[in-house]
């Protein structure tokens, strides 16, 4: 009589899946705390990124519309009401403590420091322009360089001005405004005595910018510091 053949034991995939979905469980047992936190914390950074954004967004358009009355001043030249507002309109000032964090506060800060410096209030106008976060611009974040480098030199710290001005130059990088500023910055170094310093740059400016309004007189500054 023939024996009877047992059954094998099938090793086929869903046997080897429940296997894997065991150890998968028994991880996920054994280290819940651990997951979960992870877990929360990410749920967490979403919604807040989420909810920050949508904050952020109606802080700006509410710094917006506060900065008009300021900016108003500004450009009428009420350098005092511009930065300390009057009645119900706020100056720069106080957009710059309600608002923090927002690009318009961040552009409060510039105004408030060029105001300041309008006013001979040189201390207030360099912390104000170096807190001032430079943006990608070719214009407004250079000239905001080139009056703190001014503010510098107001304080009588002519060198330190000098290389801010050079900085500003370099971060424009354009015929319209990097000339000027070199120009200043090479007459500061002349004043200090630091002719050598001084050609090199109005050589910069000669090569470099050849194609602006300044560079046409340029010989002129090479030759007097040359003397």
């Amino acid at each position: 009589m023939a024996k009877k053949q047992q059954p094998q034991p099938k090793t086929d995939e869903p046997i080897a899946l429940d296997v894997q979905l065991s150890k998968g469980e028994a991880f996920i047992e054994k280290n819940w705390k651990v997951i979960s936190a992870i877990l929360g914390a990410v749920i967490i950074i979403v919604l807040g990124t989420y909810f920050y954004k949508n904050y952020m967004a109606g802080r700006e358009a509410e710094a917006q519309k506060a900065i008009a009355s300021a900016q108003t001043a500004f450009a009428q030249q009420q350098w005092e009401q511009a930065l300390n507002g009057e009645g119900n309109s706020k100056g720069f000032i106080k957009i710059i403590d309600e608002f923090g964090g927002t690009k318009t506060a961040n552009l409060a800060k510039l105004y408030a420091g060029l105001a300041c410096a309008n006013t001979g209030k040189t201390d207030e106008a360099i912390k104000y322009l170096e807190d001032y976060s430079a943006q990608g611009d070719q214009m407004v974040s250079p000239s905001a360089l080139e009056a703190l480098g001014n503010c510098y030199v107001q304080k009588g710290e002519n060198e330190k001005g000098a290389e801010t001005l050079m900085k500003a130059a370099s971060k424009a990088n354009n015929d319209a405004v990097s000339p000027v500023f070199l120009l200043q910055a090479g007459q500061i170094y002349e004043s200090i005595g630091n002719n050598d310093k001084a050609i090199e740059i109005y050589n910069q400016i000669k090569k470099q910018y050849f194609r602006s309004p300044v560079s046409q007189d340029i010989d002129k500054y090479i030759e007097r510091a040359t003397k």
